[in-house]
């Protein structure tokens, strides 16, 4: 019993981090009509703003103590953060320490701006394109902003700490008498996905500008008609999308260390995600992110490996076949979506 929680735990989590990013993708198809290939890449630069972050954080000066000697008996230089010279060791030490969640404050406004250049600047003159050409563009966007990243950070994946005081585990089963041993800070990254997710529902479901734009998701020329400027609330809905999926990559940096590739990692599990769910269903999407994380997770466990070998990479391609040869618009997908 204790293993079979342990396995939805870890599927939870993985699929935290597919519903945010499918999320993205379909908030952004289901307002413009794009299929953003690029979306894996905002992911990518989400985590790199984290990075970047705790570099600046760390930027020290050195100095010299003339009372301690180094192995070669030599002065001593001391390098001490600028922080914690402004700040005070403590607390100067605590920012550091913080450095992961304080970049979601950094990753917000540079995301939207990302996302709003991107769409200003290329996607826009591709929404009456073929899907075909909106695929190839945004893809090519996507490993020229993956090379960017690859320039200035180097290849090696950088190690990204979470805080000390969620750096360790919980036994979230001592409550019913149970052993299931949990990362604290993978329990903090779902909580946090799942609070991210209601967030947007309820910026669509309870407020004029989300209402708007659920308008002009399912009818657009109407709204159009009506006098509302549906393009500039899009291109908000794009910005925004960008913000979710960087949100995304900022939080997840503790749990797998950001490298170049990872956008793309993701990027084709996402849209599997995402196919699954429905094109431009966003309950889908969310849905079929956790469910296909779920399924991920037990099909990576011991037994399973053994019984099918390699199971663990391909049991979301299977499943998404399967779902899609029994259901061609996905679990709540809308019809004539794609079909033209």
């Amino acid at each position: 019993m204790d293993a079979f929680l342990l396995q939805i735990l870890n599927g939870l989590d993985k699929g935290s981090a597919y519903a945010l990013i499918a999320l993205g993708l379909t908030l952004i198809f289901g307002t413009l009509g794009v299929v953003n290939f690029a979306h894996g890449a905002l992911f990518m630069i989400g985590a790199f703003c984290a990075v970047t972050l705790q570099k600046i954080f760390s930027l020290s000066y050195e100095t010299v103590d003339p009372d301690k000697t180094d192995f070669l008996g030599n002065p001593l230089k001391v390098k001490t953060p600028y922080v914690e010279s402004w700040f005070g060791p403590e607390f100067g030490g605590a920012i550091i320490d913080w450095s992961v969640p304080l970049a979601i404050l950094f990753a917000i406004p540079i995301m939207v701006a990302v996302g709003f250049i991107m769409e200003r600047g290329l996607i826009k003159h591709f929404y009456k394109r073929p899907h075909a050409d909106q695929i190839l563009v945004t893809f090519g966007l996507a490993i020229v902003l993956q090379e960017v990243i690859k320039y200035f950070y180097g290849a090696n994946p950088i190690p990204t700490p979470a805080p000390d005081a969620l750096n360790g585990v919980a036994n979230l089963g001592a409550v019913i008498g149970m052993d299931l041993i949990y990362p604290v800070w993978r329990i903090v990254y779902f909580c946090f996905a799942c609070l991210i997710i209601g967030g947007v529902f309820a910026f669509l479901q309870f407020t004029t500008f989300g209402m708007v734009v659920r308008a002009g998701m399912a009818d657009r020329e109407t709204v159009g008609l009506l006098g509302i400027n549906i393009d500039r609330r899009f291109t908000i809905m794009f910005g925004i999308a960008a913000a979710v999926a960087g949100l995304a990559g900022v939080m997840y940096t503790p749990i797998n260390s950001p490298n170049y590739h990872m956008g793309m990692d993701f990027l084709v599990l996402s849209f599997v995600v995402v196919v699954v769910g429905g094109m431009g269903s966003l309950p889908g999407a969310v849905l079929a992110g956790f469910l296909l994380g779920i399924l991920e997770s037990f099909a990576s466990m011991e037994w399973a490996i053994n019984l099918i070998p390699g199971i663990n990479q391909i049991i979301i391609y299977l499943v998404a076949i399967i779902i899609l040869l029994v259901r061609p618009r996905g679990l709540m997908g809308r019809k004539g979506v794609m079909e033209d």
